[in-house]
């Protein structure tokens, strides 16, 4: 997921992809706990998405202020 295709999404659905991606951050975290993880290296990236999808939001809601 890049920056380009989320500000092409709506806010709803960018709300939308953050609650799935929590939900989803949530499950590698409890797997990892649990020590049944097998591809650690995508809590890295759901991180990173999260933070995309915030910024994308952040954005948007600033350019509907002005």
């Amino acid at each position: 997921m890049n920056a380009k295709e989320l500000r092409d999404k709506t806010p709803d659905e960018l709300r939308e992809a953050l609650a799935n991606l929590k939900k989803e951050s949530f499950n590698l975290r409890f797997q990892q706990a649990t020590g049944s993880m097998e591809n650690t290296a995508r809590m890295r990236t759901v991180k990173r998405d999260v933070a995309r999808v915030k910024t994308v939001l952040n954005e948007k809601a600033a350019a509907a202020a002005e």
